[in-house]
């Protein structure tokens, strides 16, 4: 088709392209807008099958754990640091404790010792004032019982026999002879009784019998000899609440009675047995 064909058909249309026409690539008709890209459609592909555009997935940035890992490190840490260091202080208080506990103990244990120290001073200061030790010697007549004491004892002879009649009585005490009485506690009493030996050792033997009794006796040999038999009654005394010893033995037709009226005086009284003569 020639140009003036084309422009006869331009003309008939009135500048519009006939149907089923398309402008021309680059011409744009008068009036119309410029065209727009075709938004994709899904549509029939060759063979019955739809064909979908294929749309990338946005991307899904990665979560960073690396901050919540060290904030639990960290909290993980921190408490094993305080458990470690709660140990120390509890071990810490522990040591000062029994530290204390063991101070406190020492310190008990010294003063103990320096009071056990400072009696055992004391007690061999007061034996040692004891010797040299003082003899005592009895009335000639009843036999001259004589028999060593420490010096440190006083001595009281209340009753003084004459020409074999009668008792003799002496009492023997530290520092100091008290009112005699059946409770007053004497170191040693002396008796040289006006008695057979038989007749004072049933006296005892009633004494043992009695109920409720815990006097007992035993047979011993005393003197500086040892030759001297006698019977050693221990328990509490006859006739009071004292607890004691007495020792009975025969001095010619008489019997003599040594009596302490406390255990604290056994080893002064044992002793003194151990010096006992007389003439027979």
């Amino acid at each position: 088709m020639d140009n003036g064909q084309m422009n006869s058909m331009n003309g008939m249309g009135g500048g519009q392209p006939m149907p089923g026409m398309q402008p021309m690539q680059g011409m744009e008709a008068p009036g119309m807008q410029p065209i727009q890209p075709a938004t994709p459609q899904y549509g029939p592909v060759p063979g019955g099958m739809p064909m979908v555009q294929q749309v990338q997935a946005p991307l899904v940035p990665k979560k960073d754990y690396s901050g919540l890992i060290k904030t639990i490190v960290i909290i993980i840490v921190s408490l094993i640091a305080v458990t470690f260091i709660g140990l120390f202080i509890w071990m810490l208080v522990e040591k000062n404790e029994a530290q204390s506990n063991l101070d406190g103990k020492i310190e008990v244990a010294v003063a103990e010792a320096k009071d056990e120290q400072a009696q055992k001073m004391e007690a061999e200061f007061l034996e040692r004032e004891k010797y040299p030790f003082k003899t005592f010697s009895g009335p000639v007549d009843y036999g001259q019982l004589t028999f060593e004491y420490p010096k440190t004892w006083s001595v009281y002879v209340a009753a003084a026999a004459a020409n074999s009649d009668g008792d003799f009585n002496a009492y023997f005490n530290p520092i100091q002879v008290d009112a005699v009485g059946k409770e007053t506690v004497n170191a040693l009493r002396v008796t040289i009784r006006d008695e057979s030996f038989d007749e004072v050792s049933k006296e005892y033997q009633k004494a043992m019998d009695k109920r409720n009794s815990n006097l007992t006796m035993t047979s011993i040999t005393i003197g500086k000899n040892a030759n001297i038999n006698a019977n050693r009654y221990t328990g509490t005394i006859p006739n009071t609440d004292l607890s004691g010893f007495i020792v009975t033995f025969k001095i010619r037709d008489k019997t003599a009675v040594l009596q302490t009226d406390s255990v604290l005086f056994q080893s002064d009284f044992d002793k003194l047995l151990g010096t006992v003569t007389f003439n027979e």
